[in-house]
């Protein structure tokens, strides 16, 4: 897939992040793009943004993915509105990270998470499925993580939702290359596996396990972010409760403003990966460094001087030195 000029594209979770980014340049190449969210302000940033990079034909789809009907649905209104029995690229990008620990925290917030990272991806693949292989030459592309090999974020939080739904879609994704060759040989996938992105996936994540999708965070998760500050050593168990919440508005910024690759960056070398028919796409630095570092040595990924190094490859990363 040299180009993709003329192709039809769909892009789930394209209200923000890479998954926007993905429809504005797919747009810019002269793709026909039809995108879905669950925020519909998001969505209509999203199409002003793309259509202002090129004539493609765009549309824009309240989904979540999570829920199968609402993926069928979505599936009807891309064949309705594109006019076609077929599309050439399905880019599974929606993804929510929440849910940490299965010990310490309700079982609500962990099932949202994994439903939408790994159930999204699945019900994408399924239901999509006979439009892509309508299509004469097709591919699925699935964003697994680097917590897709390495099911940790540091010492002091665990991460069990989202890393178990990124294992799944890294392993869903790499048994699908044999069973695509043999039962649909004109489709073939790719798992994605970005570093940090920068992104606003920490705070949209926040919004989209509240009630409402409300702003705010709730009493509950200041005293679990209080508790999480706490276990880092900071003395804050005396600070009132609006200072926690301005410390973990500015981790969420940070998050976006401070990462080693930029979402503009990331679906470039995504699409860049798409054109090379690569099955295997890391994106970022960082990812490319874990990788190596994990598989060198498995047996200590989990200890603290590993953390450690990876933490400091990051901080020299980002103040420019790249050995």
């Amino acid at each position: 897939m040299e180009s993709f000029e003329g192709k039809i594209a769909v892009v789930t979770g394209g209200g923000t992040g890479m998954g926007r980014e993905l429809v504005c340049q797919l747009i810019s190449e002269g793709a026909h793009v039809a995108t879905c969210d669950v925020i519909e302000e998001n969505l209509l940033e999203t199409k002003e943004l793309a259509e202002k990079k090129g004539n493609g034909r765009l549309t824009t789809h309240l989904c979540d993915v999570s829920d199968e009907n609402q993926q069928i649905r979505f599936r009807a209104e891309v064949a309705a509105q594109h006019e076609t029995d077929h599309i050439d690229l399905l880019f599974n990008n929606a993804g929510i990270g929440a849910g940490g620990s299965i010990v310490a925290e309700d079982r609500t917030e962990w099932q949202r998470t994994f439903n939408v990272c790994w159930y999204g991806v699945y019900y994408g693949c399924t239901t999509f499925l006979p439009m892509l292989q309508a299509s004469t030459e097709s591919r699925i592309i699935n964003t697994s993580s680097v917590n897709g090999f390495w099911a940790f974020i540091g010492p002091h939080m665990p991460h069990a939702a989202y890393c178990a739904a990124k294992f799944a879609v890294k392993g869903f994704t790499e048994a699908l290359i044999t069973d695509l060759r043999i039962n649909a040989p004109n489709v073939s996938c790719s798992v994605v596996m970005p570093g940090h992105i920068g992104t606003p996936i920490v705070e949209n994540s926040r919004k989209l396990v509240r009630e409402n999708h409300a702003e705010d965070p709730t009493d509950t998760e200041v005293q679990l972010a209080r508790e999480l500050y706490l276990r880092r050593g900071l003395p804050l168990d005396n600070v009132p409760d609006g200072h926690i919440r301005q410390m973990m508005q500015q981790e969420s910024d940070d998050f976006r403003d401070k990462a080693l690759t930029s979402a503009k960056d990331a679906a470039s070398i995504i699409l860049k990966g798409v054109k090379e028919k690569r099955w295997r796409i890391l994106v970022g630095e960082d990812a490319e460094f874990l990788d190596q570092s994990v598989r060198a040595d498995p047996e200590s990924a989990y200890e603290l001087e590993f953390y450690e190094r990876v933490a400091n490859r990051e901080v020299a990363l980002n103040f420019g030195d790249g050995n």
